[in-house]
């Protein structure tokens, strides 16, 4: 008898642990392993959950997101894949600029991450598994942004280059395997986490897993769908037939920050499943702040998130100008080759003998042969950017520890879901493009209501809203 089950878990309420559980009790009764599938909405989490079974990584075939499914399944190479530059080459042949605005975002959530609107409404038709023409008259798009017959060419040109180059997307390989499941080998169990940002065209691909397994479990919570604007359906998640459980306890959150983010969850007007957890036994804070300098960050850990990319960059500024040392997606803040030079020719200086590729580093920030173990780093690496190495200099100063990891992260909060940290500064500006979005559309408004639920939500203990620098454009809290 096939049995399915569903966990809403609201955050911090363990729904990952709770299906990792779940499929640890299959290996404890020795169910074969390459009968256990376990699905994560990222290789990072799918990497994650492998390490937490009680067997060696590489004996759990299945445990990986459904687009590397469908990569081993069809028997693809890396270099049959569509990559960024291979759209940006495309675009340059059509004349059209194709950039990817989320430098800050390396995770592999298999969306188009560009800004170009034409590009973005193609990704939406195919992961929403309609045609472009029903994706183009939903009106979901600026109609000075976006011309029928330019789309149409677009696309049909998009086509045309993987055909002509032999190369897949992650789309592409799915519709592959709902076309022909046959090879789908039978599941005793499986696993899919972060259900709810499943896409219907994913979906399909989950029906057609379903009908080779026997036990089902899906976790997620509809609170917390943010990728509606990549065609994630939270409907179906909600309305997909199973026996529910609900978690209810957090481990994470504080009452202050869940108060606070309960705010938003009971702005949404659409469809949604009431739930009810309860925070730890913590007050924490919650606090509205006028500008970073407001804060002491100097001490303690933080996670500072904004809504677009052109907001963080400002706080990338702001936190250089401090001196603060922070980490994002994309890296640290400083070049790690200029800091380590810096510090091998200190050691130099206090007669330490280098090894040939110390040498050569630091040779990279010195003219000639000029070195001076009379002077420091700073004042003999003239080849150094001037801004880079004063940034460098004070931090050290400072006493900031920059072989170790950053106290300060800073992301987009689309990058950082999934990640908690005790202190959270949450900027409310939204701009333009958004606040223009949600005025189109309740589903687009419901959907930010979602997107902010889970930026307070990243907060463990205490929670400072940043205000937006135009208070009608940001978002009220």
């Amino acid at each position: 008898m096939k049995m399915l089950y569903k966990f809403y878990g609201p955050p911090g309420t363990g729904k990952t642990h709770r299906l990792i559980n779940r499929a640890r009790a299959y290996v404890r009764v020795n169910t074969p392993l390459h009968k256990i599938g376990y699905f994560a909405f990222t290789r990072k989490a799918a990497i994650e959950a492998k390490t937490r079974m009680p067997v060696e990584d590489d004996k759990l075939d299945y445990f990986q997101t459904l687009h590397s499914f469908c990569f081993h399944y069809l028997g693809l190479k890396e270099e049959q894949v569509m990559q960024p530059y291979h759209y940006e080459d495309l675009g340059k042949k059509l004349g059209i600029k194709v950039r990817y605005v989320d430098k800050y975002n390396k995770e592999e959530i298999h969306y188009l991450t560009c800004d170009n609107p034409y590009f973005q409404m193609i990704g939406r038709a195919i992961n929403r598994d309609t045609d472009i023409r029903t994706e183009f008259d939903r009106n979901e798009h600026n109609p000075k942004e976006v011309k029928w017959t330019t789309l149409k060419h677009i696309y049909d040109n998009l086509e045309n280059y993987k055909k002509n180059h032999k190369l897949y997307d992650f789309n592409d390989m799915i519709r592959k395997v709902i076309d022909d499941p046959s090879g789908i080998p039978e599941f005793t169990a499986i696993f899919i986490d972060e259900a709810q940002d499943l896409s219907p065209l994913q979906w399909k691909l989950y029906d057609c897993l379903k009908k080779v397994s026997k036990d089902i479990y899906l976790a997620g919570d509809d609170d917390q769908a943010i990728f509606a604007w990549a065609g994630a359906d939270v409907r179906r998640f909600i309305k997909e037939p199973a026996k529910e459980k609900v978690l209810k306890f957090s481990k994470r959150i504080s009452k202050s920050v869940q108060e606070q983010s309960q705010i938003c969850v009971e702005r949404i007007l659409g469809i949604r499943k009431e739930k009810v957890y309860y925070p730890r036994n913590f007050e924490g804070i919650t606090e509205v702040i006028n500008n970073l300098s407001q804060i002491d960050l100097t001490k303690g850990k933080w996670l500072i998130q904004a809504r677009t990319i052109s907001r963080l960059m400002k706080i990338d500024e702001a936190l250089r100008k401090q001196n603060l040392y922070f980490e994002s997606n994309k890296g640290k803040s400083f070049r790690v080759r200029l800091y380590k030079a810096a510090v091998n020719y200190t050691l130099w200086c206090k007669g330490k003998i280098l090894e040939e590729k110390d040498i050569k580093d630091i040779q990279e920030y010195i003219p000639g042969s000029k070195w001076d173990s009379k002077k420091p780093w700073y004042e003999v690496f003239t080849q150094a950017n001037g801004k880079e190495k004063d940034y460098i200099r004070a931090m050290l100063e400072k006493g900031e520890k920059l072989n170790e990891p950053a106290r300060i992260w800073i992301s987009t909060i689309h990058a950082i879901k999934g990640g908690e940290e005790d202190n959270v500064i949450l900027c409310l500006d939204m701009g333009d493009k958004i606040n223009k979005a949600i005025k189109r559309s309740q589903d687009k408004m419901d959907e930010e209501h979602r997107v902010w639920y889970v930026a307070t939500t990243r907060a463990r203990n205490n929670l400072y809203l940043l205000k937006a620098r135009i208070k009608r454009k940001g978002y009220q809290l």
